[in-house]
């Protein structure tokens, strides 16, 4: 297989870039962008750290970020299984990009930045739910900000009717195959909801 090694040959294959995937590009949150990103209520965060990379889903009840002035996000870190993969990368190194995606759109908002970590209660007891606080709460500065073409959505049908989860090994299955049988998938399933529902903030 021939692989291509530098960006002159990759460019060469694909041409120039259209026009609109140029100048949509803005510094700061413009009243469009803004707009958009208030309905989020998901997002993907990729890192980058010694050990590699890493992209982590990012959910909430109402906006997933919070903004806190044009330039400034702040995404507050909810519970989840504590292995601090994006925390850890970080505080090491802080290169940032966030997904936003909102569901039915075919269209994808990318925001790329730096971001730093803090535990200061000033700013996690802005995102109380049920009487709890996020641990941190992750401060993105935006460098970049972007509307993604809507093909990969379109081609995916991503939002289109019909069970695509139908049939799908179920988490249970998978932490039963990774422990050659020592966890009982079924019962990590069946009390999966109900944990869930108890440590959701």
């Amino acid at each position: 297989m021939d692989f291509i090694r530098d960006v002159e040959a990759l460019e060469m294959l694909y041409g120039v870039p259209g026009q609109a995937s140029l100048v949509k590009v803005a510094r700061q949150m413009t009243p469009a962008y803004r707009s958009w990103i208030a309905r989020s209520k998901f997002c993907i965060l990729s890192t980058v750290g010694p050990e590699g990379i890493d992209g982590s889903p990012r959910g909430d009840a109402g906006p997933v970020v919070l903004e806190l002035d044009s330039g400034t996000l702040a995404l507050p870190d909810w519970r989840g299984n504590n292995r601090l993969d994006s925390l850890r990368n970080i505080v090491r190194d802080d290169r940032v990009s966030l997904m936003f995606m909102v569901a039915r759109s075919d269209n994808v908002v990318r925001v790329n930045g730096r971001a730093r970590l803090t535990a200061d209660t000033e700013i996690t007891r802005r995102f109380e739910r049920q009487g709890k606080h996020p641990v941190t709460v992750i401060i993105i500065e935006i460098k970049e900000i972007y509307s993604q073409c809507a093909r990969a959505i379109m081609r995916a049908e991503l939002w289109q009717a019909g069970d695509q989860a139908a049939g799908l090994p179920t988490v249970g299955d998978m932490l039963r195959e990774m422990t050659n049988g020592a966890t009982d998938g079924a019962a990590y399933d069946r009390e999966w909801p109900g944990r869930a529902e108890k440590s959701m903030w």
